[in-house]
């Protein structure tokens, strides 16, 4: 529902073209806006399965968290800003690779057949992907295990950088933690959410980036 509000947004920006701005003079309703996104989103959803629907939702939405957890460290990393609102700085030095610790003991502890089963599909013992063969939802293999793999060394690079940056505790638990959920999807879908990112990293350069005010107001 929000979505041709923020590509409303967007277009005032100028990251999008100025059509999307469009409002409806009776109902004061980004019209432009609402048919595409009724075109593009309701259209295949009613074709699509509906749990890869919402997880698409799901991995979208997690996403934007952890963008705006990641812009809180690049542009605000230690709560210094003047801006009306503000993240409290809480040093993550020691407690975020404490927190890191605590979590593997708890996963090697009580997870004991969950860890079994992503080496076996880690080490490839499962093959590429594995299949309910009922439902035909991926439920193992290695490439279903990449998006952890790649989290696992997200996780401690991130460390890593907050012990040597002291950076602030509760945007890195946020951005570890969206990033933890995006891994729990799948990797089908993350191979539509990345088509998706490419098609959207499209416009931005070869739209947006030339066109939006706000870059604009920086370089002037």
């Amino acid at each position: 529902l929000g979505q041709p509000r923020i590509w409303l947004t967007m277009s005032r920006d100028g990251l999008l073209p100025p059509v999307f701005s469009r409002v409806h003079p009776k109902f004061h309703t980004p019209s432009f806006s609402t048919i595409v996104t009724g075109f593009f989103v309701g259209v295949p959803a009613l074709f699509l399965n509906m749990d890869l629907v919402v997880d698409l939702t799901s991995i979208g939405t997690l996403f934007a968290f952890a963008l705006v957890c990641g812009g809180i460290l690049i542009i605000d990393p230690y709560g210094k800003s003047d801006a009306r609102f503000r993240v409290p700085y809480l040093n993550g030095r020691w407690l975020v690779p404490l927190i890191l610790v605590a979590a593997i003991y708890l996963i090697k502890t009580y997870n004991t057949v969950g860890n079994h089963d992503f080496w076996l599909d880690a080490t490839g013992a499962h093959g590429w992907l594995v299949t309910d063969e009922l439902t035909g939802k991926v439920i193992g293999g290695f490439a279903h295990q990449i998006p952890t793999m790649v989290f696992i060394l997200a996780s401690l690079a991130l460390v890593v950088v907050t012990f040597q940056k002291k950076l602030s505790l509760l945007p890195v638990l946020g951005l570890l933690t969206n990033l933890y959920l995006m891994t729990q999807l799948g990797i089908n879908n993350w191979t539509m959410f990345l088509i998706w990112l490419l098609i959207g990293l499209a416009i931005y350069f070869g739209y947006g980036y030339k066109h939006s005010k706000l870059n604009k107001a920086a370089v002037g």
